[in-house]
């Protein structure tokens, strides 16, 4: 039978004829087929025998067999195109009507391989690949042929386009129903842990195959471009372990980064197009258009970011790409200078399309090495365009590690360690460096969001206020094992030459003395470095360091009360003194008129700083007058049943005793009367040992003063009763301390009736002797000593721990011991210290003064009869 006589026999048959015929006619027609531009085999096996093949009969029997041919004789009608198509005229009706049947039998291939797909899809259950392996292969390449052709079609058909275009533009239709089939039928196959190795290359062909067809139609048809790239991640997602090693993962997010920022320059163009048109925005079509293109750079930006998720662990060669593409995003948005100036809603659409998913893509390169090395790589050389978001990415950095683990966070902050390991700067380091090479950003300057702060949203910020903000908040929650670094990064900013880059170190070293709550080891090192670096600052960058920190403002109050004003130039000394002065008075000032209620007593930090102040200054200078009048106020309202009571109050009075012992001359004598009262009935208490050393400090200043005759029954009494009860201390610290203020006062006071009254048991006497005349009652052999010192290092040791792991809270008040015989002696020494000075008060006012002795000074004493003959009784030993 000859193939007309064969082809004319099988049109005729019914449906029930092939189905019968088909396992012998179909052998006949594929044989018969041999790529020539005789179509009809194709169409009589697609429509007439196709559907009465089994779904696990279709490879064997047909695809294997005819679909080679299919794609080698595609190729052929394209390299027909090529060679005849320099002929093609209007005039040459040959050539023209021999080029529009080849475009119609292309079109016809593509039919017949959608015939196919429907076919396969038709079944109720899925297909297995190795069932339609020859399928897919057959039309990707057919795709990828006939996408190029539509592509490239203006330069291949040059002026003639018009003669073919109709068939062009059905050609373009009928794959893009092609591919959306395929990639149909692809989604209902099920992967198999199972699979076979030909089942896992042959998925791989499919995405790398769409790969490749994705670079050709990107400029072809944007719902297509996105539906192939959903498509490709979604079959690397769903076939994943089987894959993940074999994927070309460097293609795959090269070419979405391509995509991403063809798309978002693409935005940026259309942007400066509809800046330029003026009114009529939202309605133009160009306006359309960018609303359409924003939404497939946001797609790209996602699709990247997820594909990322998926495959990090594969993606380390692609990190430094990913870096670039960040800084090259970004500097096309505010502030970077080289950004373009949009309308408000435009720029918002871009920014939501572009830059917002920088964030979330950043959130998941944070932990990967390779892009810590790319970002914190010494030798990299960025543009100048790229600088301020290269500076930006590093503070972005920072803010994104509360929300992930301590190893991402050491893996940024610590740097290199080791020769074989590849550079990389410590965040810190880099961060000042390139904080430094953003020099005209700085003199312009660019300006940031402010972020909120107090609950109120700030306003635009320069961008050492943003940096500084960001690394301050980062550098209150950094764990103290990333100090070191820290710290020399710091150091090396503030020693380098750019003076705004040691200004921003120096901002960072002011806030981590500022966030040390209370008294703090690492509060009194931090203020020891503070103090000695100011002494090396030049008089212009001590101004710009009040200007930044102005101690007019009660928040900067704890960097002022660490620095020795006398290490400041004259300028801004004067500057420093006056401020405190002012914004001390004006808070003291406040609280008396609010009633001196313990609620509002919020000035210790003023007194700290003025303190500082009254330690710089003479009593006859302005600024010591101001605060002479100042600490008078405040003795005046100290109460002494609140000073026993209230720890506030208790600072209040270390600080007062501090600056009294300085400006102690200049008292009057009421004034020291008070104070004595206030220590008094704090010594009689347990208090702090802090408090105690503040008020001996006082007491050997008032051997300096002369008490005039009628005050002295007042001052004497309370003095000498205070030296007996702390020379009396059994705490050797306080000892040792109450031996050398007592010795001060001795030496240089007019008052030698106070020195007797204060020596008043035989035991205090020997031991103030043995202090003057320096007897050293036991020396310590060296063997002794060595072994005393190899006792006291481990509880050093134990008491450094605990102020590092913060396991104990540190008690404003020293710890209650155990009742012990040393407590007893104590409290019957105050009580017989107190009775005796007592005492002297009342034969004084008796002999000395016109005023009586007060009436209830008789009952408070039967009081206390009673309350000791109650203490005798409840003390006696039972019979």
């Amino acid at each position: 039978m000859s193939q007309t006589t064969l082809l004319e026999e099988v049109v005729q048959w019914s449906k029930d004829t092939c189905r019968l015929e088909v396992k012998s006619v179909l052998p006949k027609l594929i044989i018969s087929f041999g790529g020539s531009l005789f179509w009809e085999e194709h169409i009589l096996i697609t429509d007439m025998f196709l559907p009465h093949l089994s779904l696990s009969e279709l490879e064997d029997e047909c695809f294997s067999k005819v679909l080679p041919k299919v794609g080698k004789m595609f190729n052929t009608l394209m390299e027909e195109i090529t060679n005849q198509v320099g002929g093609l005229s209007i005039q040459n009706t040959e050539i023209h009507s021999f080029l529009r049947n080849i475009l119609q039998v292309m079109v016809q291939v593509l039919e017949v391989l959608s015939g196919c797909v429907r076919h396969v899809c038709s079944f109720e259950e899925a297909p297995a690949l190795d069932s339609i392996r020859s399928l897919p292969s057959c039309i990707l390449k057919v795709l990828r042929n006939t996408f190029h052709h539509c592509k490239e079609s203006g330069e291949v058909y040059c002026g003639r386009l018009s003669l073919v275009g109709d068939l062009l533009q059905g050609l373009f239709k009928e794959a893009y129903s092609l591919q959306k089939g395929l990639m149909e039928l692809m989604d209902r196959i099920s992967p198999e842990n199972t699979a076979s190795e030909d089942d896992v290359s042959d998925i791989i062909t499919v995405i790398h195959s769409l790969l490749d067809i994705c670079s050709v139609i990107s400029n072809l048809d944007i719902a297509l471009h996105a539906n192939t790239w959903k498509f490709i991640i979604k079959q690397c997602v769903k076939y994943g372990s089987l894959v993940e090693e074999r994927l070309r993962h460097g293609d795959i997010t090269s070419c979405l980064c391509d995509d991403l920022l063809a798309s978002f320059h693409s935005c940026l163009e259309l942007a400066e197009q509809i800046s330029q048109a003026g009114s009529q925005v939202a309605h133009s079509p160009e306006y359309k258009l960018f609303q359409k293109t924003t939404k497939m750079c946001r797609f790209f930006a996602n699709t990247l970011v997820h594909y990322i998720k998926e495959f990090k662990a594969f993606l380390s060669k692609s990190c430094g790409r990913f870096h670039q593409l960040y800084l090259q995003i970004v500097s096309k948005f505010p502030p970077s200078l080289c950004s373009p100036v949009l309308p408000s809603p435009l720029s918002e659409e871009l920014n939501g399309a572009a830059l917002v998913p920088m964030d979330a893509l950043l959130s998941q390169l944070l932990p990967l090495r390779p892009f810590v090395e790319s970002v914190l790589n010494p030798s990299q050389q960025l543009s100048p365009e790229t600088e301020l978001p290269h500076c930006l990415l590093l503070v972005s950095v920072m803010g994104q590690f509360p929300s992930h683990p301590e190893e991402a966070l050491q893996l940024w902050c610590d740097g290199s360690h080791f020769p074989e390991d590849t550079p990389r700067l410590p965040l810190f380091r880099a961060l000042f460096q390139s904080f430094r090479r953003c020099c005209t950003e700085r003199r312009v300057p660019v300006l940031l969001p402010g972020v909120m702060m107090k609950g109120q949203a700030q306003g635009n910020v320069t961008l050492h206020h943003h940096v500084c903000v960001m690394l301050c908040a980062r550098v209150a929650s950094l764990p103290p094992e990333h100090f070191p670094v820290l710290e020399r990064s710091l150091l090396e900013a503030v020693l380098q030459p750019d003076t705004q880059t040691a200004l921003l170190a120096t901002d960072v070293w002011c806030f981590m003395v500022k966030s040390c709550g209370g008294e703090c080891y690492q509060l009194s090192h931090l203020s020891l470095l503070l103090r000695r670096m100011v002494f090396l600052m030049t008089p212009e960058h001590q101004m710009e360091l009040v200007e930044r920190f102005p101690p007019s403002q009660d928040d900067n109050l704890p960097v002022w009360c660490h620095i020795l004003l006398r290490a400041l130039s004259h300028d801004a000394r004067q500057r420093v003194e006056a401020d405190i002065i002012t914004l001390t008075d004006t808070t003291v000032t406040n609280w008396q008129k609010a009633g001196c209620k313990l609620g509002q007593l919020d000035k210790n930090k003023a007194l700290l700083s003025l303190l500082m102040v009254v330690r710089g200054v003479s009593p006859e200078a302005e600024c010591g007058s101001s605060a002479l009048t100042i600490i008078s106020q405040l003795w005046v309202a100290m109460c002494p049943r609140q000073v026993q009571s209230h720890p506030s109050i208790q600072c209040t009075l270390k600080l007062l005793l501090s600056m009294s012992a300085i400006l102690v001359k200049s008292f009057d004598p009421q004034v020291i009367c008070q104070a004595l009262v206030c220590v008094g009935a704090m010594v009689s208490e347990k208090c702090p040992d802090d408090l105690l050393l503040a008020a001996l400090e006082f007491l050997a200043s008032l051997g300096k003063v002369f008490i005039p005759h009628d005050s002295q029954s007042q001052v004497f009494p309370r003095l000498s009763a205070l030296f007996g009860v702390l020379l009396a201390e059994r705490s050797w610290l306080i000892n040792q301390h109450a031996l050398e203020a007592f010795a001060h006062f001795a030496e240089v006071t007019n008052h030698e009736e106070v020195i007797s009254q204060s020596l008043s048991s035989e035991d205090t006497k020997n031991k103030v002797v043995n202090f003057l005349s320096k007897t050293i009652n036991a020396q310590e052999t060296a063997e002794t000593r060595l072994e005393r010192l190899r006792l006291e290092m481990p509880v050093l040791e134990r008491h450094n721990i605990i102020l590092e792991t913060n396991e104990e809270t540190p008690c404003p008040k020293r710890a209650r011991q155990e009742t012990s015989v040393e407590e007893y002696s104590r409290y019957l020494q105050t009580a017989e210290s107190s009775l005796r000075a007592l005492q002297t008060l009342v034969e004084g006012c008796a002999t000395d003064t016109p005023v009586p002795t007060p009436h209830w000074v008789t009952s408070r004493l039967q009081e206390l009869q009673t309350l000791i003959t109650h203490i005798s009784t409840t003390t006696e030993p039972e019979n």
